[in-house]
């Protein structure tokens, strides 16, 4: 690539009219991206969102860059500066403060640049993008050096003080890059390689800003290195840009490392008090016939966070059993284990002979006492095998159903109210005979309740339809799968527990 000032013909610019095109595609898109931003803005807490929107900047500012080369490219080289003594308003000497020009070849004034940020400085207003890009050129046969006057801002550095040589410029340089500009500089001066690297430099008003650099050696006629060019390139602002995508796209990790940690966690302690119910629930020896109990949990299709659903069979001491499900509100560890919780306290009243009515009581205290409040459905039986009889309380939660003889219907509720919402409230008790070869199907709402449903009689009638199905399975299994086949497949947007319980004969 020859040099703008020792090239021996000057290059043929391009057609005005089609680099003005590109200018206004890389306009157009730029609005595209920042109407993308804006959208990504309104969700500042999600880490997700934050990372487009740094994606989205530092998308923004490689148009803004784009656009301003193709500015360079339309209008020609750059001026460089004049001899001591000529005024720079002359013709060809590009001012900081020059107006913007209304075919779009200068970015308009208004953009604040906040890249200073990155290194320690307050955002500063850059105006003219074309101010952040400056070229050089030091002749090393005269010791002249040109320095356009974009460059003479990027360094901070006014014109009474002159372009610096090679020599000095190590002087403006941070520290730890100072070997870096020196290689690359030696690397063209004695073995003609071409300049392409980034340093730091540290202005006079202690701003420190980064600058990238690519130019190359001019040859003699002898093939020896006559001069050396470079354009120079204010990347602070882009660099803020790379490391704000960087930290948003850790931060995104980070959380979604998170996530999949508390649902490992979740799962295991679900699994833990959950475990699954295939078989039977016997009695004691020469008792009735068992219970066969069958429990499967489903999970919710719109995230991947483990709820506070439980189910529960329990053979008691008084030789009758224990069923029994719920619901908690939240997903993830917390939801877990106050579900954890509240299924042992249960478990322990219910061995201890505590009747369901007041069972629900204690738990509603149990709930609303709790360091972690939440709100909780419940429903919890007490199954007499000698009298054959289902003595059950609930609170806020939808109620067995009965399937016998092919046909099926909902129990009637007692009264009860959510768990954890008014402290001292009394819950209702109910009885229901059951039969040999009786179905119960005890479940949460997020089983019958369909996305975006307000009620779940649509679900509750498809529920009811399984009837013909339920009658003639041969064990509890059977029966759940049957249920499983109807709703196990369907995107619900809340967890859900179900339990079949089949009455032996």
């Amino acid at each position: 690539m020859p040099s703008p000032l020792f090239a021996d013909r000057p290059a043929q610019p391009p057609e005005p009219g089609a680099v003005d095109a590109l200018i206004s595609q890389a306009s157009r898109l730029r609005g595209e991206v920042d109407a993308v931003r804006r959208d990504a803005a309104a969700h500042e807490d999600d880490p997700r969102q934050r990372w487009q929107r740094a994606l989205c900047d530092l998308a923004m500012h490689q148009l803004d860059d784009l656009r301003a080369q193709f500015g360079q490219l339309r209008d020609g080289a750059p001026a460089v500066t004049l001899p001591a003594g000529q005024d720079s308003a002359d013709p060809g000497i590009a001012r900081e403060d020059a107006a913007p020009e209304e075919d779009g070849s200068f970015f308009d004034g208004s953009f604040t640049s906040d890249a200073g940020a990155a290194y320690g400085e307050a955002p500063v207003r850059t105006g003219s993008l074309l101010t952040r890009v400056g070229s050089a050129e030091w002749n090393l046969l005269t010791d002249e050096v040109s320095w356009s006057e974009e460059l003479f801002q990027i360094f901070g550095r006014s014109r009474e003080q002159g372009p610096m040589s090679l020599d000095e410029m190590p002087t403006v340089v941070h520290t730890e890059d100072q070997p870096r500009l020196q290689a690359m500089v030696t690397d063209c001066l004695i073995d003609g390689k071409p300049i392409d690297g980034e340093f730091r430099i540290v202005r006079t008003d202690a701003k420190v800003r980064a600058v990238h650099m690519t130019g190359e050696p001019v040859l003699d006629a002898d093939g020896c290195t006559a001069s050396m060019w470079a354009v120079l390139r204010d990347v602070s602002e882009l660099r803020r840009s790379e490391r704000a995508v960087r930290e948003s796209r850790d931060r995104l990790e980070h959380s979604r490392q998170v996530e999949r940690t508390e649902r490992r966690v979740a799962v295991e302690l679900q699994e833990a008090v959950l475990p699954p119910w295939r078989g039977s629930l016997r009695f004691a020896h020469d008792g009735p016939a068992p219970l066969d109990v069958a429990g499967h949990y489903l999970p919710a299709a719109s995230t991947g966070l483990i709820g506070g659903d439980w189910y529960d069979a329990l053979a008691l001491p008084a030789g009758d059993a224990l069923l029994t499900v719920g619901d908690l509100t939240g997903h993830g560890v917390a939801a877990t284990s106050s579900m954890a919780m509240l299924l042992g306290a249960l478990r322990g009243m219910a061995v201890a002979g505590i009747r369901p009515g007041a069972l629900m009581g204690h738990l509603n205290q149990l709930l609303e006492s709790s360091g972690q409040p939440a709100l909780g459905s419940a429903m919890c039986c007490r199954y007499d095998p000698v009298a054959q009889t289902l003595t059950w309380a609930q609170a806020g939660h939808p109620a067995p159903l009965l399937f016998r003889g092919g046909t099926g219907r909902q129990l009637r509720r007692p009264e009860g109210v959510l768990l954890g919402a008014t402290p001292r409230i009394a819950y209702e008790e109910t009885e229901t005979r059951l039969l040999p070869g009786d179905v119960l199907v005890l479940h949460t709402d997020g089983l019958t309740r369909a996305a975006g449903a307000l009620d779940d009689e649509t679900g509750l009638a498809r529920l009811i339809a399984l009837a013909p199905r339920l009658a003639e399975a041969r064990d509890a299994q059977e029966c759940l799968r049957s249920v499983l086949e109807e709703f196990g497949e369907e995107a619900r947007e809340d967890d859900a527990c179900l339990m079949v319980v089949r009455v032996g004969s």
